[in-house]
C-alpha cells in the first residue's frame, strides 16, 4: 500500500505540473498513458531484472543476484500463465500484457547468456531455496499479489520415501531379537530444548547466519579453537599427525559436532575413527559413496582394530548388524533406512557431506532423517560431517549439513548455537552481528586447514591405497578367473610332487622351491599365449573394472582440490575414464603415446594454463616421464604397474622441484583379488615405507618378471597352505 501512495502523490504533483506551462501540460499528458502500465507485478520484476543485469556484469555473480534472478523467472513464469487463464481480460489487454512479460523474459535470457551458470536455476527441478521463497513473497507484496501460504515443513520420516524398497537383512533382526529394549534417555531431548530465543525470539536468523560467511572479510577464521593433544599415539604404532590429534582431542574433551573440512590427503577418515573412539560412539554408523566404503572397513582395521566393521552390499545378506561400525553407501540407503533409524547408533559419519546439500532429494532426506532419530535417542551423540568442498554453488549449501549435525532446523538455530547468539547481545540489525554469527558457527564444530596449512605435519609425498570392492558380472567374473587360475597352480604343483624322482626331500609343509618352479612355468606358459585366461589378462580385466570408480574418485578429488592428474596403462582405460568425465562435464586433457608432438604440448598447457581443465588424463607408460605438470599436488592411479619405478616415475611428473605442496598419490587398489597382492609385492620390494616418510628411496632392481613371479607363488602357496598340505 505505500507504494502504491508513492506512486499515486507522484501523478498528483505531474498533475499540477500540467497547469504550470503548456510545455510541462504536453509532458504531463505523455506520461499519463504508460500510468496504468506502472502499476502491477510487470513493472516490478522488470526493475529488479535491471538491477540484476547490472550486477551480473561485475562478475563473480553473488548467492543474492541469484537469487533475485531465480525469483524473477518463477514470477514471469507463473504470470504469464495466470494472464493466458484470466478470462476477464479483452483479446487486446492480454496481448499487452504477454508482451509486457516478453519484455522482461528477453531481459532475463540476455542475462543468462552473460552468466551460463543461472540456466540451472530455470530447470524444472532446480531448488527454491528458503531465502528465494522468503524474496519472492515479498515481490509479490510489491506488485500487489498476495502470495500463497506456504505448506508447513513435512517432520523427516525414516519410512516414506521409497517404503517399497526396504529391507531388513536377517542379521538385523537377530540382533534385535538378542537386545529388544533401547533404554529411553530423555537428557537428548532435554538438551535439545534447553536453549530458548529471548531477545532474539522473532528474528530471522538462518539468513543472516549464512550471509555471515559470504560477507567475511580477507583473514577471517574458517576452523575452530583446536586444543593441543597430550598424545598423538594410535593403534598399532601408528601415528597420528599433529593436526589429526587436535581434532582427537577436542572430541576428548567433549567437543561432539564437526564439519570436518579439511583437504583430501590430511586424514579426515582416521580423525572420525578415532574420534568416535575417543567418544565411544558405537554403534557407529557411516554413510559413504560407494567407491569409499571398502576403504573405510580398510581403515577400521587400521586405526580400531579392536573395533569390527560390516559393510552393506545389496539387501544386506552378508552384513554382520552386531558390529560396531555399519558402512552403507548412499545409493543403496533407501533400503535400509528404516531399521538404521532404530538401531540405536550413537555416532554418525557422513563422508563427502556436499552430496546431500539439495534437501529436496530422497538422498539428503533419508541421511538427514537418520540423524534426527540419532539426535532423539542419545544424549550426545557424535556426528560428523566430511567433506573438502563445503560449499558448491552458494553459502546455502550449508544448510543441509548444519542440520545433520543438529546445529539447526528448517526455520532457526538450535541448542548451542542458538545460545551462543543470544550471548552476543547483538541482533542481525547491528553492525556486527555477523563477525559474532560466524565465529559462533565456526565454535559448533567447523574444522578446516589445508595441506599448505600444516605441511610441517605430512610427509613430501606419500603413496594412498584406496581399497574398493568389484560388484556385479564384472567382479563375479574376475574372482572366478582367479580361483580357475589357483586351481590350475595347484593341480601343476601336484602333478609335479608324483613325477618327482630321485633321493626324497624333506619339506616341512609347502615346498616353496616347487612352488617357484611351477610359477615359473606358468608365467612362461602365459607370456608365449596370445589367448586364454592367466595373469595377464586377469590383471587387464581387473584395469577395466577399476577404471569406472577410479574416475569417480578423480571427479570427486577434482571437485575438492582443483587439478588432478589421472594415469593409467591401457588405452581402453582411459577412453572409460574420459567418458564419464565428459558426462559429468569435467574438462580434461589428455596425454597418450600416439598423439604428435604439437597436440601433446597444446594439451599439456592446456591443463597446466587453464584453469577450466581440472583434469590432465594419462598414459602411465606414455607420459611418465619428460613432463612437468607440478600444477596439481593430486594423482590417481588407476591401473598398477609391475614395478614401482613406473609408479615412482608417474608420481614424479608432480613431486619436482617447485612444488609448493605435499604430494598424494592415490592408488586404487581392487580389494580381495591379485591386484591387492601385487600392490603388496611392489611395495615390500620398494622400500616404501622410507619413501613415505622423506621421498627417498632405495634403487629399484625390482624387474616386473619378479613381482609377476611372486604373485603367482603366493596365490599358490596360500591355497596349498588352505588346504593343508605338506
Amino acid at each position: 500500500m505505500a507504494r502504491t501512495g508513492r506512486r499515486r502523490s507522484g501523478g498528483a504533483r505531474a498533475g499540477s505540473g500540467a497547469q504550470r506551462s503548456g510545455a510541462q501540460r504536453s509532458g504531463a499528458q505523455r506520461r499519463r498513458p504508460s500510468r496504468p502500465a506502472e502499476q502491477g507485478i510487470i513493472p516490478v520484476l522488470a526493475g529488479i531484472a535491471r538491477e540484476v543485469d547490472t550486477a551480473v556484469q561485475r562478475t563473480p555473480t553473488r548467492p543474492g543476484v541469484r537469487t533475485k534472478f531465480q525469483v524473477v523467472a518463477l514470477l514471469v513464469r507463473e504470470e504469464r500463465a495466470r494472464v493466458m487463464a484470466d478470462g476477464s481480460l479483452t483479446a487486446s489487454k492480454r496481448e499487452q500484457e504477454l508482451k509486457r512479460l516478453d519484455g522482461v523474459a528477453t531481459l532475463l535470457a540476455r542475462i543468462a547468456a552473460r552468466d551460463t551458470s543461472l540456466l540451472a536455476l530455470l530447470a524444472e527441478d532446480a531448488r527454491v531455496s528458503d531465502a528465494a521463497r522468503t524474496y519472492k513473497a515479498t515481490v509479490m507484496r510489491a506488485g500487489g499479489l498476495e502470495p500463497p501460504e506456504e505448506p508447513a515443513p513435512a517432520e523427516p520420516t525414516v519410512t516414506a520415501p521409497a517404503a517399497r524398497n526396504q529391507v531388513v537383512p536377517q542379521s538385523v533382526i537377530s540382533r534385535q531379537l538378542a537386545n529388544p529394549f533401547l533404554a529411553p534417555d530423555f537428557e537428548a531431548a532435554a538438551e535439545r530444548n534447553a536453549a530458548r530465543a529471548r531477545r532474539l525470539a522473532g528474528w530471522e536468523l538462518l539468513e543472516p547466519l549464512f550471509r555471515s560467511f559470504e560477507v567475511a572479510g580477507p583473514g577471517a577464521p574458517a576452523c575452530m579453537p583446536l586444543p593441543a593433544p597430550h598424545s598423538m599415539s594410535a593403534a598399532l604404532g601408528r601415528a597420528l599427525m599433529p593436526h589429526q590429534a587436535q581434532v582427537v582431542e577436542a572430541t576428548i574433551r567433549g567437543h561432539r559436532t564437526f564439519l570436518l573440512a579439511d583437504e583430501p590427503g590430511l586424514g579426515k577418515t582416521a580423525q572420525a575413527l578415532l574420534a568416535a573412539q575417543a567418544a565411544d560412539a558405537y554403534p557407529l554408523l557411516v554413510v559413504v559413496p560407494n567407491v569409499v566404503k571398502t576403504n573405510w572397513a580398510h581403515e577400521v582395521e587400521l586405526w580400531t582394530p579392536s573395533r569390527r566393521s560390516t559393510v552393506i552390499h545389496g539387501d544386506g545378506d552378508r552384513m554382520n548388524a552386531f558390529a560396531d561400525v555399519v558402512i552403507v553407501n548412499y545409493e543403496i540407503l533407501d533400503r535400509h533406512v528404516g531399521w538404521l533409524g532404530d538401531l540405536g547408533f550413537r555416532g554418525m559419519v557422513v563422508d563427502e557431506a556436499h552430496f546431500i546439500k539439495n534437501k529436496g532429494s530422497q538422498r539428503s532426506q533419508h541421511v538427514l532423517a537418520l540423524s534426527e532419530r540419532i539426535r532423539t535417542r542419545s544424549p550426545r551423540p557424535l556426528l560428523m560431517a566430511l567433506t573438502g568442498t563445503p560449499l558448491i554453488n552458494d553459502i546455502e549449501d550449508f544448510r543441509a549439513i548444519w542440520q545433520l549435525l543438529g546445529w539447526i532446523d528448517d526455520k532457526q538455530p538450535l541448542g548451542k548455537l542458538m545460545t551462543a547468539l543470544e550471548d552476543t547481545g547483538l541482533t542481525p540489525a547491528d553492525r556486527g552481528f555477523s563477525a559474532a554469527a560466524r565465529a559462533a558457527v565456526i565454535d559448533m564444530g567447523i574444522v578446516r586447514r589445508r595441506k599448505a596449512d600444516v605441511v610441517a605435519d605430512i610427509p613430501a609425498r606419500r603413496v594412498a591405497d584406496l581399497p574398493i570392492e568389484l560388484d556385479g558380472a564384472a567382479g563375479r567374473s574376475i574372482r572366478a578367473a582367479e580361483v580357475a587360475l589357483t586351481k590350475r597352480l595347484v593341480s601343476r604343483y601336484r602333478a609335479a610332487l608324483e613325477v618327482r624322482t630321485g633321493e626324497p626331500v624333506e619339506v616341512d609343509g609347502v615346498d616353496v622351491e616347487l612352488a617357484r618352479r611351477v610359477a615359473a612355468g606358468e608365467l612362461k606358459d602365459s607370456s608365449a599365449k596370445a589367448k586364454g585366461e592367466n595373469v595377464f589378462t586377469m590383471v587387464r580385466r581387473i584395469g577395466q573394472a577399476k577404471a569406472g570408480p577410479a574416475a569417480d574418485y578423480a571427479a570427486q578429488l577434482a571437485r575438492n582440490v582443483g587439478k588432478v592428474v589421472f594415469f593409467a596403462k591401457h588405452v581402453d582405460v582411459m577412453d572409460q575414464a574420459e567418458q564419464t568425465f565428459a558426462d559429468r562435464g569435467i574438462r580434461y586433457a589428455s596425454i597418450r603415446g600416439d598423439q604428435t608432438p604439437k597436440v601433446r604440448e597444446k594439451n599439456i598447457a592446456a591443463f597446466t594454463g587453464d584453469p577450466d581443465v581440472s583434469i590432465a588424463v594419462c598414459s602411465l607408460t606414455a607420459a611418465g616421464v619428460g613432463l612437468n605438470l607440478q600444477v596439481a599436488s593430486n594423482l590417481v592411479l588407476a591401473e598398477l604397474s609391475w614395478t614401482d619405478a613406473e609408479q615412482t616415475q608417474a608420481i614424479d611428473r608432480i613431486h619436482r622441484i617447485g612444488q609448493a605442496e605435499p604430494v598424494t598419490a592415490w592408488r586404487i587398489i581392487a580389494a580381495q583379488t591379485v591386484d591387492a597382492r601385487i600392490a603388496g609385492l611392489i611395495d615390500s620390494k620398494s622400500g616404501l615405507a622410507a619413501r613415505a616418510l622423506d621421498g627417498a628411496s632405495e634403487e629399484d632392481t625390482t624387474s616386473s618378471t619378479d613381482v609377476q613371479l611372486d604373485a603367482l607363488v603366493g596365490l599358490l602357496t596360500d591355497a596349498l597352505a588352505a588346504e593343508g598340505v605338506g
